[in-house]
């Protein structure tokens, strides 16, 4: 068995007493936070316990929120919902609000939003490839398997079995574009429905990651940023197509008509 020289063993001792590092996990009485200083833990909205960040400076505190409705901020990694709300908690970008499944809350789509995608993909009674070769059925669904196996209506599907298979597909969409946007951001009926028949034509993971999102998480005025941000998206297959941006003009359109109902945050 290897013996430990004298060198290594202050070696040892010494990194006992190293600092853990700023933004690392905490756990004050069983409450999760993370290590931060105490201001930058107070500006973000959150409290400072002291004792739960060891080694760490006097004024480096575990620092906990709750947030929204019945929500609590923590790592993304330890969110068992999955439903997280980006923006409310300081620190690290994945120290996040963590709501319970229950509270997930989607925005509702109004009628003018349904009826702008529709008219915007138009009705395919059955499996056919839509302008860039992908096969699509009904209003928009991407096809997921073989012949649309998974479309849970027989073929031809008519108006009325199209329209549930949008709502359905829709949800998903409602969801990402409700959970990207800070609650900070106000939007109203038009404006969430625009966002969303944005976010089902060119996908989640691209809205997600896209300066219109962050440039509205940033508290820039939303219909500067839609009609700035959205006839960007114009391209498919590398290609400028102008159905697209006719269909971009018409988000933008609908995105900046006025409405009273505000959706989000719901």
């Amino acid at each position: 068995m290897q013996k430990l020289t004298f060198a290594s063993l202050l070696a040892l001792a010494f990194a006992g007493l190293s600092h853990a590092a700023i933004n690392d996990p905490c756990s004050a009485n069983g409450t999760p936070g993370v290590c931060l200083t105490t201001t930058v833990c107070s500006s973000g909205g959150g409290t400072s316990r002291a004792g739960f960040c060891p080694n760490d400076p006097t004024n480096v505190q575990c620092c906990s929120k709750t947030c929204s409705t019945n929500g609590v901020c923590r790592f993304t990694s330890s969110c068992a919902s999955g439903n997280t709300l980006t923006g409310l908690c300081p620190g690290p970008s994945t120290f996040r609000c963590c709501l319970p499944s229950s509270s997930a809350c989607v925005p509702a789509l109004n009628t003018a939003t349904i009826d702008h995608i529709k008219s915007s993909e138009g009705f395919v009674p059955r499996p056919a490839p839509d302008p860039i070769g992908l096969p699509t059925v009904g209003y928009g669904h991407l096809c997921q398997t073989t012949g649309c196996a998974e479309v849970p209506y027989s073929f031809p599907l008519t108006t009325s079995t199209a329209h549930s298979l949008l709502i359905s597909d829709l949800r998903t969409y409602q969801t990402c574009i409700a959970r990207d946007i800070n609650d900070s951001v106000r939007l109203n009926s038009n404006q969430f429905g625009a966002l969303v028949s944005w976010a089902f034509n060119v996908g989640c993971t691209n809205t997600g990651s896209s300066t219109l999102i962050r440039r509205l998480n940033a508290g820039e005025a939303p219909n500067t940023v839609a009609a700035e941000e959205l006839p960007k998206w114009n391209r498919a297959g590398g290609q400028v197509l102008p159905g697209l941006t006719a269909r971009r003009a018409r988000e933008v359109t609908l995105f900046r008509t006025a409405s009273s109902t505000i959706v989000h945050p719901c």
